[in-house]
């Protein structure tokens, strides 16, 4: 692997799943193939938190894990791979990419079968995990919200392998216009590659959730949309956008196995993903790469609800 640095982020609170805390045990299970000399963590508290007027729930929490996170991030080696964790792992780490380059040069790849993109009044849950990109562009609550240089725009947006979307989330990539690169597309690894040039950006930060991935490839994830994308697809458009940009940072969410036999068995996927982050790019390796079949034909995510109502244990 590349002289990355790790951040082992094993945030649960954004979780709006009932399973919420196996997310830890992903988190650790990935934390062991890590290089320990490059490898740092930080400490989520057990709490699970407290909404405190917000309407985000376990938002004290969620907070708190932001600041440590972005204290760690202050001193650490770029670029920082997070490992999560829920989607809101990496929040501090999107946002210490983006003030830490020139305004408009670093797109965000938001690599993820959902658009993540509920407010406060939108979100049918609660859950963090459904506005992390919202809050990213600027709109969440104070302590989460990014502001300042800090702040994505939309323009830097790229939503990739998104199928699903909640119809509010639908309503707003329509409105302002976020693009979209859809698991069909992902059949030319140099589709997303063409979607972070039209943003003019010059470094990308790429968000990897797991369940961008066709849950015939991977078990332990939470929530999983089928006609996703293949390990194969995935690892090579990611390669095909490093062999273009600077890597401004990292991250992979929302691991949460059943079990330590069920990590070992998803392990070798996540590695070959993880692998495409942070290898050594080889002459050719990435763009114009034949890749397999996508396992979907239609290029548009699907309108639903993604983002349910608490379990009883978080209401």
């Amino acid at each position: 692997m590349s002289p990355a640095s790790f951040l082992v982020v094993p945030q649960w609170q954004g979780s709006g799943s009932s399973r919420a805390m196996r997310l830890i045990d992903g988190a650790e299970a990935i934390r062991g193939d890590l290089p320990a000399n490059a490898t740092h963590a930080v400490a989520v508290p057990a709490a699970a938190g407290e909404a405190l007027g917000t309407g985000v729930l376990r938002y004290s929490s969620l907070s708190l894990v932001r600041e440590l996170a972005a204290a760690e991030l202050a001193v650490l080696e770029a670029p920082v791979v997070t490992i999560g964790g829920d989607c809101g792992a990496d929040l501090a780490g999107v946002q210490h990419a983006v003030q830490s380059h020139p305004a408009g040069s670093v797109a965000v790849v938001w690599f993820d079968a959902h658009g993540d993109l509920n407010n406060v009044s939108t979100s049918p849950s609660g859950a963090f995990h459904g506005m992390v990109v919202r809050s990213l562009l600027g709109d969440g609550p104070d302590g989460l919200a990014s502001t300042g240089a800090a702040r994505l725009h939309h323009e830097q947006l790229v939503l990739a392998g998104t199928r699903a979307l909640d119809d509010g989330e639908s309503a707003f990539v329509e409105r302002m216009g976020i693009r979209v690169v859809a698991p069909g597309e992902f059949d030319d690894p140099e589709a997303l590659v063409r979607a972070v040039e039209a943003t003019g950006a010059t470094s990308v930060y790429l968000h990897i959730d797991l369940d961008v991935l066709d849950p015939s490839a991977i078990d332990g994830i939470g929530f999983p949309e089928p006609f996703g994308v293949s390990p194969e697809q995935l690892t090579d458009a990611v390669r095909a956008l490093r062999s273009r940009f600077e890597l401004a940072g990292a991250a992979m969410t929302e691991f949460a196995p059943e079990s330590p036999d069920a990590a070992g068995r998803d392990l070798s996927v996540i590695l070959r993903v993880l692998g495409s982050l942070t290898a050594p790019l080889k002459n050719g390796a990435a763009a114009g790469s034949p890749v397999g079949g996508s396992s979907s034909t239609d290029h548009r995510p699907r309108h639903l609800s993604t983002d349910t109502a608490p379990p009883d244990d978080v209401r």
